[in-house]
C-alpha cells in the first residue's frame, strides 16, 4: 500500500487548524457567521503559506458534509483559457438549490495568476451574473498579475511567509504522530531550506524521514546541500568558457540527484557571490532575471542553460575562483 504523503496527511480541514495566518483566519471566521453575506475573495502569496488549504477549510465549513458537491476545484495553470471559462465555469454556476440549506456554489482557481487576460475578463463577467449562487476564491502567487477588474470584486487577504516557531511547531507534531526521532537543530534546518513554506518543510521532512532519524546530516543528504562542489565546479566550467562540462554537471543536478531549480539558482549566486574578481552589480542583475524568468514558468533547463553562458561573460580575464 502506497504511503499517503504528508503534507496531504496533515492538512489541516479546519480554520482553526490553520499554522500561523491568525489574521486572515479571523477575519474569514466572520465570513462564516452569515455566509451569505460572504464577497469573492482573492488570496495573494508566496507558495506554501495555506492559500489553497484555507480556501477547502473556508468552503467545507460553509457548505457543510456535502461541500464536495458544491465545490468546484481547478488548477488555471492547467486550464487557463477563455474556453474553461465559457464552459466549465459558466455551467457550474448556473443554478444552486438553496432549499437544501447550501447558500451558495464555490469556485476554487487555484493558480489563477497563470489565467490569459482573455479568460480573466471573460471571467469578470461570469462573476457579476452569478454572484446570487456562487462564490470564487481566487488564488494568486503574485497578485499584480490578476487584473484590476477582478482584484475589485474580491475581499482581497495577503499571506505571508510562515515564521519558524509555528513551522517547527507543526513539524515536532508530525514527528510524534509518525513515531519519528528528530533533533532540533534538523528541524531548525529544515524550516531554512523551507524559507516559510509549509508544504516544501513537510516534504523535506518526509524525505529525511525516509533515511531514519531526522538528523542535519540526513537533512542534508536528502536537500542536495552536499553538492556544492558540484555547483562550484559547474561555475568554474563556465567562466573557464567550457560550456558543454559546465551543461552535464548542470544535468546531472537536475535530473540525477534532483536539485529543485529555485536552490540550484540560489546555491550558484552565492557561489558567484564569492568570487572577488566578478562584477558583482552585473551578475545581481543577470540572477534577477533568471528568478523571474524562472518564476514565470520558464523551462529549468533551458533557463539554468542559459544562465550558465551569461556566467562566462563575467570573467574580467581570469576571476579568482574558490
Amino acid at each position: 500500500m502506497q504511503e499517503i504523503m504528508w503534507v496531504e496527511k496533515y492538512r489541516p480541514a479546519k480554520l482553526n487548524e490553520v499554522v500561523d495566518q491568525s489574521d486572515t483566519v479571523e477575519r474569514l471566521k466572520g465570513f462564516l457567521k452569515q455566509p451569505q453575506d460572504m464577497p469573492h475573495l482573492l488570496f495573494a502569496g508566496p507558495p506554501g503559506t495555506g492559500k489553497t488549504t484555507i480556501a477547502f477549510c473556508l468552503s467545507r465549513e460553509a457548505l457543510g458534509e456535502n461541500w464536495k458537491n458544491y465545490t468546484l476545484e481547478l488548477n488555471a495553470s492547467d486550464t487557463r483559457g477563455i474556453d474553461t471559462v465559457r464552459t466549465t465555469i459558466k455551467n457550474f454556476t448556473r443554478f444552486v438549490d438553496k432549499s437544501s440549506g447550501i447558500p451558495f456554489r464555490i469556485i476554487i482557481l487555484d493558480e489563477a495568476d497563470e489565467m490569459t487576460s482573455d479568460a480573466q475578463t471573460a471571467l469578470r463577467r461570469i462573476m457579476e451574473e452569478s454572484s446570487e449562487n456562487s462564490r470564487f476564491i481566487i488564488i494568486a502567487n503574485v497578485s499584480t498579475s490578476i487584473i484590476e477588474p477582478l482584484q475589485s470584486r474580491c475581499a482581497v487577504f495577503r499571506f505571508k511567509r510562515l515564521d519558524e516557531q509555528s513551522v517547527i511547531k507543526r513539524l515536532q507534531e508530525i514527528c510524534v504522530a509518525e513515531r519519528i526521532k528528530y533533533r532540533q537543530e534538523a528541524l531548525k534546518l529544515i524550516y531554512e531550506l523551507s524559507e516559510g513554506d509549509m508544504r516544501k518543510a513537510i516534504n523535506q521532512l518526509q524525505a529525511s524521514a525516509a533515511l531514519g532519524e531526522i538528523t542535519p546530516e540526513n537533512v542534508k543528504a536528502t536537500a542536495g546541500i552536499g553538492r556544492d562542489s558540484d555547483v562550484k565546479a559547474m561555475v568554474n566550467y563556465a567562466l573557464a568558457g567550457d560550456f558543454k562540462k559546465s551543461k552535464e554537471i548542470l544535468y546531472k543536478l537536475i535530473y540525477i540527484y534532483g536539485l529543485p531549480e529555485s536552490d540550484l539558482l540560489k546555491m550558484i549566486f552565492s557561489f558567484i557571490s564569492s568570487i572577488k574578481d566578478i562584477d558583482q552589480a552585473k551578475a545581481a542583475k543577470i540572477f534577477a532575471d533568471y528568478d523571474f524568468r524562472l518564476l514565470q514558468g520558464g523551462h529549468p533547463d533551458i533557463q539554468l542553460s542559459a544562465l550558465l553562458a551569461d556566467i562566462a561573460e563575467l570573467n574580467k580575464g581570469g576571476a579568482n575562483k574558490n
